[in-house]
């Protein structure tokens, strides 16, 4: 398959979001059909070349977030958004659980103005239907320079199924996807 100069797929698209640890998205997303490639990263901080550790400190400003590259003739943008939506909390500030900063911030980062113009319109029927309790606080905004996370961060779900946070935070994210989408299951 033909790529381009950022080395995606010629006729897929790439969204960027963020909503807790990327471990926990990236485990979702990559059971979902037409979404091609996930990879965790880091966006929308300050410094560069950010690492693990200094965007788990807080000083950086940026988000743990997944890039997915997915084929519009199969899943619409907005679809993933619904997905999102379904597997975060959007209306706890920089928090999911136990996972507390910025860094875990709830944000879509957008690649065009067609990308924010559907963020957009996804939060305004959210909060004109009532679907949360409380005010959704999900940002939406422009893609800054993103980075990929570290190799050991990719995939690292279905790496370490067991290890604790996996088997007690990632697999009920999963398995509450699995149910409430399983029209989008690979």
């Amino acid at each position: 398959m033909a790529t381009d100069s950022n080395n995606v797929t010629i006729g897929t698209h790439q969204a960027t979001l963020g909503g807790g640890c990327f471990w926990c998205l990236e485990a979702v997303y990559q059971q979902v059909r037409g979404v091609r490639h996930v990879e965790s990263g880091y966006t929308g901080g300050h410094t560069l070349h950010p690492d693990y550790d200094s965007v788990c400190s807080g000083q950086t400003g940026h988000a743990e977030v997944v890039q997915l590259t997915y084929d519009p003739a199969e899943i619409s943008y907005q679809q993933l958004l619904k997905i999102f939506f379904a597997i975060h909390d959007p209306t706890t500030l920089n928090q999911q659980g136990n996972d507390v900063g910025t860094q875990y911030r709830s944000v879509i980062f957008c690649h065009d103005e067609q990308q924010k113009a559907i963020a957009l319109q996804t939060l305004a029927e959210l909060e004109a239907n009532k679907v949360f309790d409380a005010p959704i606080v999900t940002e939406v905004t422009d893609l800054p320079i993103y980075y990929k996370a570290e190799d050991y961060h990719q995939n690292y779900f279905n790496q370490h199924p067991y290890q604790g946070y996996c088997a007690f935070v990632v697999s009920p994210k999963v398995s509450k996807f699995r149910q409430q989408f399983s029209d989008w299951l690979i």
